[in-house]
């Protein structure tokens, strides 16, 4: 028998957990299904025992002894001390008023640890429960840091969920991702208390796939689909919910120039959006059309891996001029563009870009494996070195 994989370390991603843990009574790490957060719990739970000497206690809300044992939650939780994991919180989100007051109290020293794989009812339950008490942390899959530079077209092609990446084989690692749409849209989403056909949503998910890094235009969707424009930014939110789709938002400011004031949307995984669009490896994805669509889809990803996606929008104009993405940096605005040819060059669109936004760096991120300066502020940069802060000249936080 095939002993499994162990896990692979996220120094940055436990780094920060602990970090919050120490700073907030409550951490909330929110993502996607099977992006890692159980493991990444299980880390932080080693660490905290290891080196603070910390009791832990564990709540998986997709085990039914959790539920039952957190169905007087006040009971449960009132004498336990040091560090409560929370799992799958999104089961019964009423807990969070029942965090609240436990969370308060300043003779007990306990953290609590809240994983979560859907934002909009969690988010806002958080916010509204434990205004001032919870932290949040992104957990996407895996990032080239953490894998390795030399696995760039594996990570890319099978994409940064774990089980899809560690899979056996590139057939293993499409059967799982068509296993994760499916459980996704027949368990996950009608466990929520969202009621929407199955194959509805799913035809909708595939249409995106088609649109994956163009602006969204609720229209020109509800006509391809058949429905509604409600009805399409309905199902977008689901999507955006689940973190499967990522919604990019404009940056627009007072220019003379009219802008573009939709979003842009993106799969959020690499390996998902090629699922949906059925390119199993690497041959058939150099021959897709969105072959460079899906480049600029992954490598955006990475890069919000590294700097987070909270300051983060794309820039366009109706005249045509466009920025991929735009970062707040400190107090610096950094441009990247995203090119998947083998030897991107200046374009009028980073000019215009510079000169209106006021950017005082721009990176142009492709797959290749050299990296030269186009202009005083424009580099050209293989991905393999973006994979750290300091890389691109700014020191690590």
């Amino acid at each position: 028998m095939k002993q499994p994989n162990p896990p692979i370390p996220r120094p940055r991603l436990l780094d920060r957990t602990l970090q919050y843990i120490e700073e907030a009574p409550v951490t909330v790490l929110l993502g996607a299904r099977q992006t890692g957060k159980t493991t990444l719990s299980q880390m932080v739970a080693r660490a905290v025992i290891k080196n603070r000497g910390m009791n832990v206690h564990t709540f998986d809300l997709e085990r039914a002894a959790s539920r039952a044992a957190l169905s007087t939650p006040e009971i449960t939780l009132e004498g336990l001390k040091g560090l409560i994991t929370i799992d799958e919180i999104q089961r019964v989100p009423q807990l969070f008023e029942t965090l609240r007051p436990l969370a308060d109290r300043p003779e007990t020293p306990t953290r609590f640890l809240v994983l979560g794989s859907a934002s909009p009812g969690l988010v806002r339950g958080v916010s509204e429960s434990l205004a001032g008490r919870s932290l949040f942390i992104a957990v996407p899959g895996f990032s080239l840091e953490e894998v390795g530079v030399e696995a760039q077209d594996q990570l890319w092609v099978r994409g940064q969920f774990p089980r899809s990446w560690l899979a056996e084989s590139e057939s293993a690692s499409n059967r799982w991702r068509e296993a994760f749409i499916a459980t996704f849209l027949e368990r996950d989403i009608p466990q929520l208390g969202i009621r929407v056909p199955s194959e509805s949503l799913r035809r909708f998910w595939t249409m995106l796939a088609h649109y994956h890094g163009q602006v969204w235009n609720a229209s020109e969707l509800a006509r391809s689909i058949g429905a509604s424009s409600k009805t399409t930014l309905h199902y977008r939110d689901i999507l955006a919910g689940g973190y499967v789709l990522r919604v990019l938002p404009p940056w627009f400011e007072n220019l003379k120039k009219r802008q573009l004031k939709s979003p842009k949307i993106y799969i959020r995984d690499s390996g998902m959006l090629h699922a949906l669009l059925r390119i199993p490896d690497m041959a058939s994805l150099r021959s897709h059309p969105q072959y460079g669509a899906s480049w600029e889809g992954f490598a955006l990803e990475q890069i919000l891996a590294l700097f987070g996606g909270e300051h983060a929008y794309f820039w366009g104009t109706q005249q045509g001029a466009e920025l991929d993405l735009l970062l707040f940096v400190g107090k610096e605005r950094w441009g990247f563009e995203f090119k998947c040819n083998d030897a991107p060059s200046m374009t009028k669109s980073i000019h215009v870009a510079i000169q209106d936004l006021g950017l005082e760096r721009v990176f142009i991120v492709y797959p290749g494996k050299q990296r030269y300066r186009i202009h005083e502020k424009v580099e050209v940069i293989p991905l393999t070195e973006c994979i750290h802060q300091r890389d691109l000249g700014l020191a690590q936080k």
